[in-house]
């Protein structure tokens, strides 16, 4: 009897549960997905859109799928986010003045060591 109780439980479920956002096509729906894998949210530390369950990220959810369906691109989507609420929100910062150093440092830092591997003196 519990078993059954249990099923049913479980079933009702899965059969009453409907998607939060809805979207005209799976097309739109894959889209949606790997946008909010690529967006920070403005409140965690470092988690993305589809980690967090901030409310300032559920709001920005909601705003990225009425987006996709005013068949806004991932760039002005991008965009959007990024002028709200700052360029660090995206995962691919761009390659700019401000951000030279976070780009160029790594390389700068691997060849001063090498330069010091290979021009040091032999005792």
């Amino acid at each position: 009897m519990l078993n059954k109780f249990l099923f049913l439980f479980f079933i009702s479920f899965t059969l009453l549960a409907e998607s939060y956002y809805d979207f005209q096509n799976d097309e739109d729906e894959k889209r949606f997905f790997n946008l909010i894998k690529e967006i920070r949210c403005p409140k965690c530390t470092s988690g993305s859109l589809a980690s967090s369950n901030a409310p300032v990220s559920e709001d920005l959810k909601k705003i990225i799928a009425e987006m996709i369906e005013d068949n806004k691109s991932n760039e002005d989507i991008k965009s959007y986010i990024s002028d709200r609420f700052g360029k660090e929100t995206l995962y691919d910062t761009p390659i700019e003045p401000k951000t030279y150093a976070l780009w160029y440092s790594p390389f700068i830092f691997l060849l001063v060591c090498l330069m010091i591997f290979f021009f040091r003196k032999k005792a």
